[in-house]
């Protein structure tokens, strides 16, 4: 996959994910996250998955800076996040919200996946060229001069999605990415998922969906990181998904 002055794998570089000893507080004294710890290799997709209230949420928030944390850090690619480098973290970590009305606003959808490599300094002509080459990516070329809000649920992520791709990232961040889509939707964005070489975060409910996407699971419970590990450990371990109020994956569940 390419783009007028340049291939698009070229723009992946190998930046990994440092989060050391992470604490998060709100403003109303709310423990979020209390002293996680991990790294991620450049490429790996891991899936984040806790209950409602786990902290997987406000964890992501962390990975580009929205959120700061009240003791511990994160460092991306050996740049710390923080307010002076945050600019140069978000070309680094695409973030796909949950809710894709929060990343869509233009009057196209082209406008909209334009809007990013604009705000980079490229030039229009550039900057749509990028764009046009990220929803061609995402198999939504058809969606370029549509508006936004008539679009579905699919097709706003797929949009959403090729708004972070089109500023040529490292890392995929997604915060509940299948939630609200019809099967066929469902089945599109985890093979498009699949299909990326770049890192890729993803915080769900749909345990499903990190089983036929991610080969690594962390487990948060009360802001705590309580297990780390491949997917057959993490699912086959009774005793810790029904502490962390979760299921296995029900495909998983079958093969039992």
């Amino acid at each position: 996959m390419a783009w007028a002055g340049g291939d698009w794998s070229a723009a992946v570089s190998h930046h990994y994910v440092e989060v050391r000893r992470v604490t998060y507080a709100y403003p109303d004294a709310t423990l979020a996250l209390r002293d996680v710890s991990f790294r991620i290799e450049h490429g790996e997709a891991v899936g984040i998955v806790g209950a409602n209230g786990a902290g997987k949420s406000t964890l992501l928030l962390h990975l580009n800076g929205l959120l700061t944390p009240t003791e511990g850090s994160v460092v991306i690619g050996d740049i710390p996040v923080a307010a002076e480098t945050r600019e140069q973290i978000h070309r680094s970590v695409g973030f796909v919200f949950q809710d894709a009305d929060d990343q869509l606003f233009m009057p196209t959808v082209l406008d909209d996946v334009a809007f990013g490599p604009m705000n980079m300094g490229l030039s229009q002509a550039e900057a749509r060229a990028r764009a046009q080459a990220a929803l061609d990516l995402v198999d939504a070329a058809q969606l370029a001069t549509r508006a936004p809000y008539r679009l579905s649920g699919g097709e706003k992520r797929s949009a959403a999605i090729a708004g972070v791709l089109a500023m040529s990232p490292s890392i995929l961040v997604l915060d509940e990415p299948s939630a609200g889509l019809d099967p066929a939707a469902r089945r599109r964005l985890i093979a498009l998922l699949c299909s990326f070489s770049h890192t890729r975060i993803i915080a769900t409910h749909d345990l499903d969906l990190v089983l036929d996407v991610c080969k690594r699971v962390l487990v948060l419970h009360g802001g705590r990181l309580l297990a780390d590990g491949a997917p057959r450990d993490i699912f086959n371990d009774t005793e810790l998904l029904a502490s962390c109020h979760l299921e296995a994956p029900l495909s998983w569940q079958r093969r039992s």
